[in-house]
C-alpha cells in the first residue's frame, strides 16, 4: 500500500520499482494524490497506471472543491491535471475493505479523511500516540470481532502501528513530504501467512534534490519553495 504521494513524481517512481520488485497480489493507494509541486501531472499519470486512488484523501477533498481554502495551490494543481480529476477524486469513498473484510484502508480515520486515527492532539499544540479508547471510536465499529483483521491509513505522514483488542492499526510512511528528516519514499507491505498479516514498512531513497529542483521552477511561488525545502529535508519546514 501506498498514500500521501502529494504529486511527487520523482518519489513514486521509485515507490513504484519497489513495489514491482516485492510483486504484490494487489496495490491500494492511501489518497492525497496530487496535492504537491513535483510534477503533480506526472505522478497522476502514474497512479493512474499503477496505483489509481483508492480512497479519497483530505487534500482529494480540497482538490475536488469539497473543502475550502488554499485557493493559489488549488488552481495550480487544477491546470496541470484532466479536466475530469476533480469527479474522480470526489466520488472515491472514505474508507474500503478487501481481503474478504479483513483489511480496512481508509486516508484519516474510517470516518473521516480528516482525522488522525493514530495520534491525538494536545491542548498545547503537540500530539500524542492515541489511546485505545480513542482508536476503538475513530475505528468506527471495525474490530477484531466483526471480522477485522488490519486497518491501514495515511495522513499523518507517520509510520506506526499498534495492536487494538486483536486488530492490527498500521499508519503508513508517507511516499513524500516525510515529517521524522528522512527523505526517504515509504510503502508498506501486508502479507497472510497462515490467517495472520505481517506488516513490513519499506523505505526506498529517491532523487529528492532534483524533485525540489523541479518544485522551484514550477511550482506557484512561496508553495515551491516550501514544497523544495520539506522534500529535501525531509521534514515540514
Amino acid at each position: 500500500m501506498l498514500g500521501d504521494v502529494h504529486g511527487n513524481a520523482f518519489a513514486l517512481r521509485a515507490v513504484l520499482e519497489d513495489i514491482r520488485a516485492a510483486s504484490p497480489d494487489q496495490v491500494l493507494n492511501l489518497g492525497d494524490t496530487v496535492w504537491g509541486c513535483a510534477d503533480p501531472a506526472s505522478a497522476w499519470a502514474l497512479q493512474q497506471e499503477f496505483a489509481p486512488p483508492t480512497v479519497r484523501g483530505n487534500t482529494d477533498e480540497r482538490v475536488a472543491g469539497l473543502r475550502d481554502g488554499k485557493e493559489t495551490m488549488r488552481a495550480w494543481v487544477r491546470a496541470r491535471l484532466p479536466g475530469d480529476v476533480p469527479a474522480t477524486l470526489a466520488a472515491l469513498p472514505v474508507h474500503l475493505d478487501t481481503a474478504g473484510g479483513e483489511v480496512r484502508v481508509a486516508h484519516g480515520s474510517p470516518r473521516s479523511a480528516w482525522e488522525d486515527l493514530m495520534l491525538t492532539e494536545t491542548p498545547d499544540g503537540h500530539t500524542r500516540p492515541a489511546h485505545f479508547r480513542e482508536l476503538r471510536e475513530r475505528l468506527g465499529g471495525y474490530s477484531f470481532e466483526t471480522g477485522g483483521r488490519v486497518c491501514v491509513v495515511g495522513h499523518t505522514h507517520r509510520e506506526m502501528l499498534t495492536v487494538v483488542d486483536g486488530l492490527t492499526v498500521v499508519n503508513a510512511g508517507p511516499v513524500s513530504r516525510q515529517k521524522d528528516g528522512l527523505p526517504l519514499a515509504r510503502w508498506v507491505q501486508l502479507t497472510r501467512r497462515s490467517g495472520h498479516w505481517a506488516v513490513q514498512f519499506r523505505r526506498v531513497p529517491y532523487d529528492a534534490h532534483a524533485a525540489a529542483t523541479w518544485a522551484r521552477a514550477h511550482g506557484p511561488g512561496k508553495h515551491g519553495d516550501h514544497e523544495a525545502h520539506w522534500l529535501t529535508a525531509g521534514r515540514e519546514p
